[in-house]
């Protein structure tokens, strides 16, 4: 019964990355009113965690946080959702809109699925990585290498991008992979556009 928790509780947190797969579409239509946004929902859940730390209940989102967070989050500020925004927010602000693309949907997917794939099927832990699976890792750099293929039509590239994606999701980062994943890695992909064109 645990177990089925846990993996219920994480593929409702992957959920929502793959839900931030959107957040190119509409940055390409809505530019600024969407930076805003995630900047005012983001303080929302940053005030409605001070308030739960307190003991109160905010309605609907207590609920949400509380479902989703992990043993590691009990007693503290959930930060999944936080450093969640503030990856896309920097991307979107510091990277061209390609290389925005490119690093949103290898936080989206390529994390995403990883996290979802290792806690399902990861059986062979990789040594050094807090608990990251082999399979977890695949999981990233297929997702990643499609995801970049989407955007790029360069197999090459997509190639690159997604050994790095899984490397850098690889790395024990825990929370702070959601800032580390799209703008690495959409650095990583402008760079190598820039050395190209």
């Amino acid at each position: 019964m645990q177990q089925k928790t846990i993996l219920l509780k994480e593929l409702f947190r992957k959920l929502i990355h793959l839900c931030s797969a959107v957040i190119p579409f509409l940055l390409d239509r809505f530019y600024w009113q969407v930076i805003i946004a995630l900047f005012i929902v983001v303080s929302l859940f940053v005030l409605s965690e001070i308030i739960r730390l307190e003991g109160f209940k905010v309605p609907l989102i207590s609920k949400i946080t509380e479902f989703a967070s992990r043993e590691r989050d009990e007693n503290k500020i959930v930060l999944g959702p936080i450093s969640l925004v503030f990856g896309i927010i920097t991307a979107a602000i510091l990277l061209p809109y390609e290389a925005m693309r490119v690093g949103i949907y290898a936080l989206a997917f390529g994390d995403g699925l990883a996290s979802l794939v290792g806690k399902m099927f990861g059986k062979t832990k990789i040594p050094f990585t807090n608990g990251k699976t082999i399979a977890g890792s695949l999981a990233c750099f297929c997702a990643v290498i499609l995801s970049t293929f989407y955007v790029s039509k360069n197999l090459i590239i997509s190639f690159i991008i997604a050994l790095f994606g899984m490397l850098v999701e690889m790395l024990p980062l825990e929370d702070l992979d959601n800032i580390v994943i799209p703008i690495s890695i959409g650095g990583i992909y402008y760079l190598i556009q820039m050395c190209i064109f």
